[in-house]
């Protein structure tokens, strides 16, 4: 098929098919009777690269349906699926025969016809998904394809629908990358610890690790433990880095842009770029406790060393380190602090006994929150003084 061919199949195809969210090729690890502990998406299409869904969707027809579902779709791949779609992409095989970093679905169709010229392990398969819609994911296919499309900056953090992902996830052995089936383990004990052959547990747990999944998109993102970053996570643009110890980021959490963080990023926490979250530092979460309002924090924050924080900051404000700053926690301000918070705030209402709670200071710019030492008071107050990061280490 010619380029001007191709170009006119992909505008018919568009006029008719079904509009996409995402889809791609994924290597899916298998259990017993078949059920899927793992799917890694070596390339991911996020609303994007509608001519390669023009070509899968047209070749699906030829690989082996496993499971359709009105939003989603799932294949199990074949050669004659591999052979149709690289019909379809003759006008670019040269080029991506000579550049291996171009056209990344005809690499990935490229890939597989070698892999596939030899009989697949019976634990291993591999799969076109399709995602049409923001629902309730029905596969683990999908929840993986959504995990990454938040760890990549594909979808933004907190937009997506997350809902019973923790019911299709299994819960496994991770050894290094290789998910092991509890009840394999369980059922082979003698035999693998007899023959040496029982695998190095890194961890038990439904989702993999970030580095797991994710290639840092930029080369000043660090981790300093592998441990700390849950797939699913977003770690923003660049700058980003995590020492080891009390820190820790969830999925579907993450930052915006260059961060320092020695704390927890609980799940649907988002922190702003320039904020440094001290060590063992707590963001308030919403996968328990009842909270049910995701916390935000600001540009150029600071959250002092075991601090705790309840409710979401706006730019450019500070936690000193151990204090809890939750939405029924007291504040005392001044009233002429009071007027100059209101002056960067101009939705602030200001209190005649001087008393507010936290969760009327929720998302406000410029704010330092303080104990007072000499009498135990809570008391919050116009910050003067501004975070900057470490231009060395970010």
């Amino acid at each position: 098929m010619g380029m001007e061919k191709f170009k006119n199949f992909v505008q018919e195809h568009q006029n008719k098919a079904k509009k996409i969210l995402g889809f791609g090729i994924a290597r899916v690890d298998l259990g017993k009777n078949q059920k899927i502990l793992c799917a890694t998406y070596p390339v991911l299409n996020w609303q994007e690269n509608f001519g390669s869904y023009a070509v899968f969707d047209t070749c699906k027809q030829y690989a082996k349906n496993i499971q359709q579902e009105s939003n989603e779709e799932i294949f199990s791949i074949t050669d004659s699926f591999i052979n149709h779609a690289l019909e379809l992409f003759a006008s670019f095989l040269a080029e991506a025969n000579s550049n291996p970093q171009s056209h990344k679905n005809i690499q990935v169709l490229l890939q597989l016809k070698q892999i596939l010229q030899k009989p697949l392990e019976s634990h291993v398969d591999y799969r076109l998904v399709f995602l049409y819609e923001d629902l309730n994911c029905k596969s683990v296919e999908t929840a993986y394809m959504k995990l990454l499309a938040l760890s990549l900056g594909k979808a933004k953090l907190r937009s997506l629908n997350l809902d019973g992902i923790f019911g299709l996830l299994s819960n496994v052995a991770w050894s290094g990358n290789k998910p092991y089936e509890l009840d394999y383990l369980r059922e082979n004990e003698i035999a693998l610890k007899l023959n040496g052959d029982y695998p190095h547990i890194d961890f038990v747990d439904k989702f993999p690790r970030y580095l797991m999944q994710v290639i840092p998109q930029y080369d000043n993102i660090r981790l300093l433990d592998t441990a700390k970053t849950r797939f699913g996570a977003y770690l923003g643009k660049g700058g980003y880095t995590q020492m080891p110890g009390a820190s820790y980021v969830n999925f579907n959490a993450g930052v915006e842009g260059a961060c320092m963080n020695e704390g927890r990023i609980s799940s649907s926490v988002i922190i702003g770029e320039g904020s440094d979250v001290g060590g063992g530092a707590s963001i308030l979460g919403v996968l328990s406790g009842g909270n049910s309002d995701p916390i935000s924090i600001g540009k150029n924050c600071l959250l002092g060393v075991n601090s705790s924080t309840g409710i979401s900051l706006g730019d450019g404000c500070i936690v000193d380190g151990g204090i809890a700053v939750l939405a029924g926690t007291i504040f005392e301000i001044s009233p002429q602090e009071a007027k100059k918070l209101q002056e960067i705030n101009p939705n602030f209402a200001l209190h005649e006994n001087n008393l507010y709670k936290g969760k009327e200071l929720s998302k406000l710019n410029g704010i330092h929150f303080r104990q007072d030492s000499k009498n135990g008071k809570m008391i919050a107050f116009r910050s003067n003084r501004e975070i900057t990061l470490n231009k060395d280490l970010h």
